[in-house]
């Protein structure tokens, strides 16, 4: 508790002890009995306005600073005129009550505002205040925005890693939890990556650094978190609309209702000396208690922040409360497969050797040895894999070359990349073509297709310097030989299809994913995955023009969400209803392009976002409906002579406090 809700507390405390005597002394008569200055209202004046200026006077103080400022009708003045004019008509005790509740709505409010914004500001407090340099052998501290790419930081145990980087000495544990919600600790070893805001757990780490602290994931995540509350849902801006029309309206109509019966009862009876002004009065005061509208201008905005902080405890980041909004109507999910669906490392799993030359004495090491060569110039995921394959010694095909191998640069000279089929590379002195089945084509290469699920490498050479002792010597020099093929994949990440078998549950009708990867090996996720549709062999234009097809066949008031990754990814994420990005592994383009991002890459997360947003809506559709059914009773009641000043009291705190307590339920959230 603040200090200041520890004031208001005191305040509380203080007036309902000089309040609640005073009320059980009206109520036994005492003060009928008592005259002071020949009326027996100066006393209890007197003795209830003191309590009454205790708990009110910073009310009345707002509401004078905004009607200076020209923001005259808000509920500080509906709260002063409405008690001022209770006190004009000698009802003390209900107007003291009023303001004694009043302020107990407000610090309720202020205690749920303050728990909700505390879910978000943890997310703050992930902002590093040093880096640890090592300068002539000893440490120095040093402001994060000083260390530049290259650096090598020092990070002690307990300390949070300030820059993203890679380790190059040390191991340790991880605590990720304030960026991803992942309460188990990673473990990182030299050349693995660390992201800034994460906590090192057990020994000290040098790290090289990776990006500037402007661009880090801490800075990326604080800017976010920032700018999350300035983007609003369409029923907060509609209830503050609502809130500037409706409060000038029921303070008219209160005035309205406190002359125009009265005179209109006068004159028909052609006497206004017997009006009973007081009791119309009273009637129009209830009608402004109860008018009040703030628990719908409190209880609405505080249950989107609460849903934005529970996302954030998750390990999401929602930009906004009008992202929360749209992602609780979404019934499609579009998938991108590499990185999203699929671990995005591409690993050799088969060396297919062509049958022509394989009884030559082609080996699988040859083909895998020439492809290495003709890839080692690239620095694509493929080419890695192919290169790793064989000079790391991986297994292919159930054997294992044991020895580390290096490629001799030497013998590659000219290197040419043919878009969209693969490269044309000299080896050998031989032209090499490694790429897809149109490159076979583009240069009339006779291969055997190999449909196995994954990206298929075909490799092929045209003899230039005649034979060759491995292949068939009868070969025309020119005459292209295909050698066979070699097969790339990708593996699922873990939980993917429980992922998306939890997305079905949730209400989505719709699993689609976009692969520029060939059709059998996206066909093989897809079916593996249990999606709905499937979009092979697409260039990143095409995955627009494909969304743009699946938007216009939405259903009206259902949206379409895009998960993606990539840089080639941004396009489709600005473009989709909304666009969701992973954080941990992601490219800057696409966190920026899109509206939630999940900071551990985790798909599962996605699910558990759509079921807390519809949740949010839920409560907050819940408030609105209570509180303005609430008011719109006792208003009327109010106005028939029926309510009293009591019921007008929780009309306004009630609900107020019940609204609120509604909202705080968003806050309640598992860490995934």
């Amino acid at each position: 508790m603040t200090k200041s809700q520890k004031k208001t507390l005191v305040r509380i405390i203080v007036t309902a002890v000089m309040f609640f005597p005073l009320l059980v002394v009206e109520h036994m008569g005492v003060f009928e009995n008592v005259t002071l200055l020949e009326h027996d209202w100066v006393l209890p004046l007197i003795l209830f306005a003191v309590p009454y200026a205790l708990i009110g006077h910073d009310i009345f103080l707002k509401a004078v600073a905004n009607i200076r400022n020209g923001q005259v009708f808000d509920e500080n003045f509906l709260m002063m005129v409405a008690t001022l004019a209770a006190f004009g008509i000698q009802e003390f005790s209900e107007a003291v009550a009023v303001m004694l509740f009043y302020q107990v709505g407000e610090l309720f409010q202020s205690y749920a505002v303050g728990k909700s914004r505390k879910s978000i500001s943890d997310m703050m407090d992930i902002c590093p205040e040093y880096a640890n340099m090592e300068v002539d052998g000893v440490l120095t501290q040093v402001d994060p925005d000083d260390v530049n790419i290259d650096d090598i930081i020092v990070i002690k145990p307990g300390e949070r890693i300030p820059l993203d980087g890679v380790v190059v000495e040390g191991s340790s544990m991880v605590d990720t939890a304030a960026l991803t919600g992942e309460s188990v600790p990673r473990k990182v070893i030299v050349d693995d990556e660390v992201i800034s805001g994460c906590v090192n757990g057990n020994s000290v780490l040098k790290v090289r650094v990776t990006k500037a602290f402007e661009d880090s994931t801490v800075s990326r995540i604080l800017e976010l978190v920032e700018n999350a509350s300035s983007k609003k849902a369409k029923v907060e801006n509609f209830i503050t609309r609502f809130a500037r029309v409706y409060t000038p309206i029921v303070t008219a109509l209160a005035v309205l209702l406190a002359l125009v019966p009265p005179l209109v009862l006068g004159f028909t009876a052609g006497n206004f000396a017997n009006v009973a002004w007081g009791s119309w009065i009273e009637r129009a005061c209830i009608f402004l208690v109860i008018s009040c509208p703030c628990a719908l201008v409190i209880s609405v905005p505080l249950g989107f922040f609460g849903g934005i902080g529970a996302a954030s405890k998750m390990g999401v980041l929602v930009k906004g409360s009008n992202f929360l909004e749209l992602i609780s109507e979404v019934t499609t999910v579009v998938f991108d497969k590499t990185g999203t669906l699929t671990k995005g490392e591409f690993k050799v799993s088969e060396v297919l050797v062509a049958s022509s030359v394989a009884t030559k004495g082609f080996t699988e090491d040859r083909l895998l040895e020439l492809a290495a060569l003709g890839e080692s110039c690239s620095n694509h995921p493929i080419a890695c894999s192919i290169r790793d394959a064989y000079c790391s010694g991986n297994m292919v095909n159930g054997s294992v070359v044991e020895e580390l191998r290096a490629l001799d640069a030497s013998r590659i000279s000219a290197a040419e990349e043919v878009a969209g089929q693969g490269i044309k590379v000299a080896v050998d002195g031989r032209l090499t073509l490694l790429g897809n089945a149109k490159l076979m084509a583009a240069n009339k290469v006779p291969f055997e297709e190999n449909d196995s699920a994954g990206t298929v490498i075909y490799v092929a050479q045209i003899l230039r310097n005649g034979g060759d002792a491995n292949l068939d010597d009868s070969c025309d020099v020119g005459n292209p030989t295909f050698l066979g093929s070699i097969v790339i994949s990708d593996t699922i990440k873990d939980g993917a299809a429980d992922a998306i078998a939890t997305m079905k549950n949730e209400g989505i009708k719709k699993c689609v994913m976009l692969t520029g990867d060939r059709k059998k090996a996206a066909e093989f996720v897809a079916s593996t995955l249990k999606l709905d549709d499937v979009h092979s062999e697409l260039l990143p234009g095409d995955k627009v023009s494909c969304v743009e097809k699946l938007l216009a066949a939405q259903p009206v008031g259902e949206k379409l969400a895009f998960v993606g990754d990539g840089i080639n990814d941004a396009p489709v994420l600005s473009r989709v209803d909304v666009g969701i990005a992973m954080g941990s592994m992601g490219s800057d383009a696409a966190i920026e392009a899109a509206d939630i991002v999940l900071m551990d890459d985790n798909i599962s997360k996605i699910p558990a976002t759509v079921r807390l947003a519809r949740r949010t809506m839920g409560i907050v559709r819940q408030n609105i409906v209570f509180a303005l059914s609430v008011k719109i009773l006792i208003m009327i009641l109010g106005a028939l002579g029926i309510a009293n000043m009591w019921m007008a009291v929780f009309g306004d705190v009630g609900v107020s406090v019940i609204a609120i307590l509604n909202s705080m339920r968003t806050l309640s959230v598992k860490r995934q």
